[in-house]
Order: structure tokens, then C-alpha cells, then sequence
């Protein structure tokens, strides 16, 4: 009987920590908080890896982010039950009340801040915060209004690389707003092939994530071509600050060269697989440019 017991209280424990893991959208948030990571490494005065201190970044970066995907949860309970690809997470589903959510939502943005501001400074605080508060409140209410919401949700995707890099130095500088600029310039290609490739379900809710109508025209497929452009002369600022290296600057432009490759096709052919292709591409380039920025500074 106490087998029975014990076994069902592990299996219940064991499907809310899956839910509180979905909760936070794991992948996306390790995604974010990865650029934070790097970018507090590549800050000139990061001489030598200090486990602990990365360790702690990380985790706070991982309770700010975890916490605001959180709150999106709550404030989307709605619109996530009525679309395919959301409808089982643990609020939508109803297997976890909205106030559950909330408590959540904030105990981990508390304890997030109060990790940086104790082992690091204000100002990385200061920024993450910021973060939290236009991404939960700001832009998630502002899809259903207008597609700048893109625009607006591309400031708080792109502020790890601010944090990571004031954790480290104290202070705001060019390097900096280098990787925040080529962070926030990618995420246009990002979501607009994440928003095509979902239209149905997004419309269907009434999320104008889109340019132009809202719908995947040629505009969109246009505009996707021009950010991707765009990362080329944003991709060479790095060499050119010092921050690294010849060989991150060859492979950030054959990186960005097969972007813009993706980008035409879907020009051409308007297909959703041609949007997946960016989608995809998309979430291999970041890691590779920002490791490859990394490694050359340690050589």
C-alpha cells in the first residue's frame, strides 16, 4: 500500500515539475539566457572563466526569463487554449491555476534580481527588470492591438545581451549595444517565419504579428530579406570594436550570406517550408555567431 502511495506522489510531483519546466518554456529561455552568458564572457575585463559567477548568471537569468514566459502564460490563458500548438500548456489546459502562475511569475523575477544585484551590480539589475516588465505587460498585450508588438518584444529578446555585459563590466558601452543591436535586428527574420509558418492559429486568436495586411505577402517576405541584409554591416561591428576576430567576422558573414539565401527563396516561392527554413536557420545562427565570437577571444 505505502508502494502505491509513494508511487503516485512521485508521479504527481514528477507531472507538475513538467509543467512548472513548461511553464517557463525551458528551450526559449536557455536561448536567451545563453546570449546573456556570452556576452558577459566577451566583456573586455572577463579575463578568466569563473564557473561560480556563470553559474550564478545563468541562473538568474534562467528565474527573470522563466518567470516573464510565466507571466505570458497567465495573461494568455485564453488565446493559448483556443491555438493547436499552445493549447496543452499547464494554465491553458487548466492543470495549473492563473494565481499559481502569478506566485510563480514573480517568486522567480524576485529571486532572479536579487541574484544579480547580490553577486554582480544595479545596472544589469536595473535592465533585466526592464526586461521583465516590457515583455510580460508591454508586449503581450500589444499583439492583439498592432504588429509593432514585434518590434516592441524584440527589446526585451534582446536586453540578455545588455545584462550579460554590465554584469561583467558595470556599465553600458559600444560593446554592448553591438550584440544588442545584432540580437534585436535577428529576431525580425525569427518571428516573422515563426508568424507565417502559425498564421492560421495566431489570426485565429487575433495576434497581428505580421507587417503590412497581417497576412504572408510579399511585403513580409520583402522585409524579411532587408533585416537579413541588415545583419551584414552589424555582423562586421564586432571586428571592427575589437571585440574579436578575422575568423568570427568570416563565419558571421557566411552565416549571414545563407540567411539572406533563405530569405529570397521564401520571396520566390511563398511556401511555409521556405519560412521553416528560416525559422530553423535562424536558431542555429545565433549559437554559431555568438560562439564563434566567443572563441575567437579566447584565442
Amino acid at each position: 500500500m505505502n508502494k502505491n502511495i509513494n508511487s503516485s506522489s512521485s508521479y504527481k510531483l514528477s507531472l507538475k515539475l513538467k509543467d512548472y519546466f513548461q511553464l517557463t518554456k525551458f528551450t526559449l529561455s536557455f536561448t536567451v539566457v545563453f546570449s546573456t552568458v556570452i556576452s558577459y564572457l566577451l566583456a573586455p575585463n572577463i579575463l578568466n572563466f569563473n564557473l561560480f559567477n556563470i553559474s550564478i548568471l545563468f541562473i538568474a537569468g534562467m528565474c527573470i526569463t522563466g518567470g516573464a514566459n510565466a507571466m505570458n502564460q497567465v495573461l494568455e490563458k485564453e488565446t493559448d487554449s483556443q491555438m493547436k500548438r499552445t493549447a496543452s500548456r499547464p494554465i491553458a489546459a487548466n492543470r495549473m491555476t492563473k494565481d499559481e502562475g502569478y506566485i510563480f511569475s514573480i517568486l522567480m523575477c524576485i529571486i532572479g534580481l536579487g541574484l544579480l544585484y547580490y553577486f554582480f551590480n544595479s545596472i544589469s539589475t536595473i535592465i533585466a527588470l526592464i526586461s521583465y516588465i516590457i515583455y510580460a505587460f508591454i508586449y503581450t498585450p500589444l499583439k492583439k492591438v498592432n504588429s509593432i508588438a514585434v518590434l516592441i518584444g524584440g527589446i526585451p529578446g534582446a536586453l540578455p545581451c545588455l545584462i550579460g555585459w554590465s554584469a561583467a563590466t558595470g556599465y553600458l558601452s559600444a560593446g554592448g549595444w553591438i550584440l544588442f543591436t545584432l540580437q534585436f535586428i535577428w529576431q525580425f527574420p525569427h518571428f516573422w517565419a515563426i508568424a507565417w509558418i502559425a498564421y492560421n492559429d495566431y489570426n485565429k486568436v487575433g495576434f497581428k504579428l505580421l507587417p503590412s495586411s497581417g497576412k504572408p505577402t510579399k511585403i513580409t517576405a520583402i522585409q524579411t530579406i532587408l533585416y537579413s541584409l541588415l545583419l551584414i554591416p552589424i555582423g562586421i561591428m564586432p571586428y571592427l570594436f575589437g571585440i574579436s576576430g578575422i575568423t568570427s567576422l568570416i563565419i558571421i558573414l557566411v552565416c549571414n550570406l545563407i540567411m539572406i539565401g533563405f530569405a529570397f527563396h521564401l520571396f520566390f516561392t511563398m511556401q511555409p517550408k521556405e519560412a521553416k527554413k528560416i525559422m530553423f536557420g535562424s536558431y542555429i545562427y545565433l549559437p554559431i555567431v555568438l560562439l564563434s565570437l566567443l572563441a575567437d577571444k579566447i584565442h
